[in-house]
């Protein structure tokens, strides 16, 4: 006789409390966070990143404008969304009423700031850059993921742990150009970046087009002047 819906859920239930850190990625059936990006989410197992899970994201191209994409459309879309920037590599003025950015002074809170976020039940998205939890320190923010329900993503190659792994590369045949009236490439516009997923039993492509910023260098007015602007008075 087969095994109905309830007695898989059932036994689903049974094998997560018995092997907690051995339940892999069961695709089409798990809750998930979307990227907002929709060639990127039909590359993930269900539809995005896993809540409760670790993913690994390898940063070889492209890997943070796509995630602080999705840290952005997790927050339009009325959830809460975290960056933990244990390098201090992002400015903070571009994240003004959106997703929290955390900047920690040492490797130790930058742990100590992901377990609470993650447990606290509030965000459905951590990502960690610039610090990469190994060992002790992996099972600690896993086990945190589980009781809050969030996804976590750490920016690292080492995959250790990890529900989902993904790596993107950027195209340099894939850059769009502002050319000048002479017709001569001058500013990128965008980028092809190609994607990677792979879970158990899950081994996904996708490629899409990401943007190019560009910041301006604020530079004072005067030679030997500091650059005050948007200091308070």
């Amino acid at each position: 006789m087969p095994a109905t819906a309830a007695d898989l859920s059932s036994l689903r239930s049974i094998l997560e409390q018995r092997f907690p850190d051995a339940t892999p990625v069961t695709h089409r059936t798990t809750d998930q966070v979307a990227s907002g990006i929709s060639q990127l989410d039909r590359a993930l197992p269900s539809g995005g990143f896993p809540r409760g899970r670790l993913s690994v994201w390898a940063p070889l191209g492209g890997a943070t404008a796509i995630l602080r994409a999705a840290c952005y459309a997790i927050t339009a879309a009325g959830e809460r969304a975290a960056w933990i920037d244990g390098e201090h590599t992002l400015t903070s003025h571009s994240w003004i009423d959106g997703p929290a950015l955390i900047k920690p002074t040492t490797r130790r809170n930058a742990l100590r700031a992901a377990e609470e976020i993650l447990r606290s039940g509030g965000f459905a998205l951590v990502v960690m850059s610039g610090t990469e939890p190994v060992g002790s320190e992996a099972v600690r923010l896993t086990r945190a993921a589980r009781e809050g329900g969030a996804a976590l993503v750490s920016l690292t190659s080492a995959s250790a742990m990890s529900s989902l792994r993904v790596s993107s590369q950027l195209d340099p045949r894939g850059y769009t150009w502002h050319r000048t009236p002479f017709g001569e490439p001058a500013v990128a516009h965008d980028v092809l970046v190609r994607v990677r997923a792979r879970a158990m039993g899950w081994n996904a492509h996708t490629q899409f087009l990401v943007p190019v910023l560009h910041h301006e260098l604020r530079l004072s007015l005067e030679p030997g002047l500091a650059d005050r602007r948007g200091v308070r008075r």
